[in-house]
């Protein structure tokens, strides 16, 4: 599942196999391939991400993605152990990321802000390796235009790993496929994806180095409203 995605952590260190799980079954495998086909298709999507930089300090981003053109656009906060430390503007695609103040005297969701301002007022870079980026850019990796393949899923290590109650749903949680020499044997891929009945993605989680925290990417559903602005793409 999500091969570009596995691939861009391949760095990343794997998890331990701990008790009670086991090997996907033919349908589990079948909902966890056909779940980034279901995300790219209820685009525009509401998402949540949370990561931990170290140090205490913790970034929130929420917005939206379009998985067709593969960006997103969200509003960003940065707090530490004594509050509140910055906030802006976030614009991202499959090369990079741009930030922004949010323009003084507007109000609405990320997306309406962002088209208010001009290209100069980004700052546009590629991504770098700090939990921030790597999540924003799995983020955007994690549709696809059709279902991944089963049978190389359940071949590749996924593994079921229990059930969890989301929002009065259950979800299953599995341990994602590893990449190609990204784990050795045993060992268990850094991504763990939630996914209900009907195949939906509610929430994806990537565990990073030396960070007790993993990052975490929330799935609220289609945003019939969001579009998502031109003027900001400077990052590819």
């Amino acid at each position: 599942m999500c091969a570009t995605a596995a691939g861009g952590v391949v760095a990343y260190r794997t998890v331990a196999d701990g008790t009670g799980e086991r090997a996907v079954t033919v349908d589990e495998a079948s909902r966890l391939a056909l779940s980034r086909l279901n995300l790219y298709q209820a685009g525009p999507v509401t998402v949540t991400l949370t990561a931990a930089e170290g140090g205490g300090v913790d970034v929130r981003v929420e917005g939206v993605v379009d998985y067709r053109t593969r960006r997103g656009v969200g509003r960003y906060r940065v707090t530490g152990a004594s509050g509140p430390l910055d906030h802006g503007l976030v614009v991202w695609d499959a090369g990079g990321l741009g930030l922004a103040p949010e323009p003084a005297g507007t109000d609405g969701p990320a997306w309406q802000q962002a088209e208010r301002v001009p290209r100069q007022g980004w700052s546009p870079r590629t991504y770098t390796a700090d939990p921030l980026d790597a999540g924003l850019q799995l983020l955007v990796q994690l549709g696809a235009d059709r279902p991944d393949n089963p049978l190389l899923l359940a071949q590749s290590g996924a593994r079921w790993l229990g059930t969890d109650r989301l929002d009065g749903r259950i979800h299953d949680r599995f341990a994602g496929p590893r990449a190609q020499g990204a784990a050795p044997d045993g060992g268990r891929s850094p991504l763990t994806y939630w996914v209900d009945a009907d195949a939906t993605l509610r929430r994806v989680t990537m565990r990073m180095p030396g960070l007790g925290t993993p990052t975490t990417v929330e799935f609220a559903g289609h945003d019939d409203v969001a579009k998502l602005p031109e003027a900001p793409w400077l990052t590819g």
